[in-house]
């Protein structure tokens, strides 16, 4: 929803932009909720401090994704809409909280 408004608010640098923020986060996030599930699966379940050192792993890398975009990008990107993006991906649990879909 973000994306599509970024694109069609401020054009396509915007649209871009905001797909870009989603994608740095949602990435690590994906790889952290696998690799939960991965644990969850396994014969021995791991501790809280697996959790935690993922969550920690998961924020270190969103971050250095989102150095990188703005050392690569940095010219053309639409830092408000970047922002959005990331913040979307980040809070779409409350908006799916909300529509009682979480399974």
């Amino acid at each position: 929803m973000v994306v599509l408004g970024a694109w069609g608010f401020a054009g396509s640098d915007a649209g871009a932009s905001a797909l870009i923020g989603a994608v740095a986060y949602f990435v690590p996030n994906a790889l952290f909720a696998v690799r939960l599930l991965l644990g969850y699966l396994a014969p021995r379940r791991p501790g809280s401090l697996v959790f935690f050192w993922g969550e920690a792993l998961k924020l270190l890398a969103t971050a250095l994704i989102v150095v990188a975009v703005a050392w690569r990008w940095g010219g053309w990107l639409v830092w408000p809409a970047f922002l959005l993006g990331l913040l979307g991906v980040m809070k779409g649990y409350v908006v799916l909280m909300a529509l009682r879909r979480l399974p």
